[in-house]
């Protein structure tokens, strides 16, 4: 059998390299009707807030070519009762868990790291720094490589937590925010949040979101994620998590080809509940087939023409 455990941080070891990308996979448990949800990497959870937040006015959702555009605006019950309702389920369930957080501002992403410090059940922390359809928070930090690196560092302080930073593909060069955030101490990096769209409804003449415009994610920005992981991953010594339009274990290994880590599946959750535990099925057989003993020999591993 293959060794599929990869090491996303100082001490954090899962078991093989495929999570589930935060806001598609609800808070963890509504995925264990499907499947054994404990058999995953990782859960990351949707983003927390310090204060419950209703998100975005309707239309929320809409299919695109390939894809999908939500402008959710990072709805969550809060962190409170995230602690006292459902990271119990959790562990119950025997899922590892990152918890995503996001806020207005640098003290609101420093007071959610403190609160969450040294809680049992808890890995690691992904920073929403990239979040494209909220008028205040993520984003601000996330397109600015000086003020990605501030909110990390003041992040760090706060929690021993293990921390991914989760970035943008909205910006013209994310090689320089990811030096910038590696640099000021996050110890894993996430990559691509969702690109920026919108849709337009003829009949109506209207545009199709509440929001106007929303995170466009699915099959159509794989070749960007793609590239993005690659780029990055060149450049940093930490750990870099791929995420964007996964649907397949090819997919998958073509992530983990690229230098990426461990991946990150959202949008085919919706399509079919149970694509990442096949996903590491399927990559688990392929690596078999090729006779390759350890998934870390794979990564990175990328031959260019």
């Amino acid at each position: 059998m293959v060794d599929l455990k990869v090491e996303i941080g100082p001490g954090v070891v899962l078991k093989n390299p495929v999570l589930t990308a935060s806001g598609t996979f609800g808070y963890g448990r509504e995925y264990a009707p499907y499947f054994d949800i404990s058999k995953l990497g990782a859960i990351v959870t949707k983003g927390l807030s310090l204060q419950p937040k209703t998100g975005n006015p309707g239309g929320r959702i809409t299919e695109t070519a390939c894809g999908m555009l939500n402008a959710i605006g990072l709805e969550n019950i809060g962190v409170e009762r995230f602690l006292s309702e459902e990271l119990p389920i959790l562990q119950k369930l025997g899922a590892t868990v990152i918890v995503n957080i996001f806020g207005n501002n640098q003290s609101d992403y420093a007071a959610l790291a403190a609160k969450l410090d040294g809680v049992a059940g808890i890995t690691a922390l992904e920073i929403n720094i990239s979040c494209p359809n909220v008028k205040a928070g993520g984003i601000q930090f996330g397109t600015d490589p000086e003020a990605a690196a501030k909110l990390v560092a003041a992040v760090r302080k706060k929690t021993s937590l293990p921390l991914i930073t989760k970035l943008s593909p909205n910006v013209s060069d994310i090689v320089e925010v990811a030096k910038a955030v590696a640099g000021a101490g996050s110890d894993a990096l996430s990559l691509i949040n969702t690109l920026l769209g919108m849709a337009i409804d003829l009949d109506r003449k209207q545009p199709v979101l509440g929001n106007v415009t929303g995170g466009l994610s699915g099959p159509a920005i794989k070749p960007v994620a793609l590239r993005m992981v690659y780029q990055v991953s060149q450049v940093v010594s930490i750990p870099v998590i791929g995420i964007g339009g996964i649907v397949s274990a090819q997919d998958a290994l073509e992530f983990l080809l690229a230098g990426a880590t461990a991946i990150e599946v959202g949008t085919a959750s919706f399509v079919n509940p149970c694509t990442a535990v096949e996903i590491v099925e399927g990559v688990e057989n392929y690596l078999n087939n090729q006779g390759c003993d350890k998934v870390t020999d794979f990564i990175g591993s990328l031959t260019k023409s």
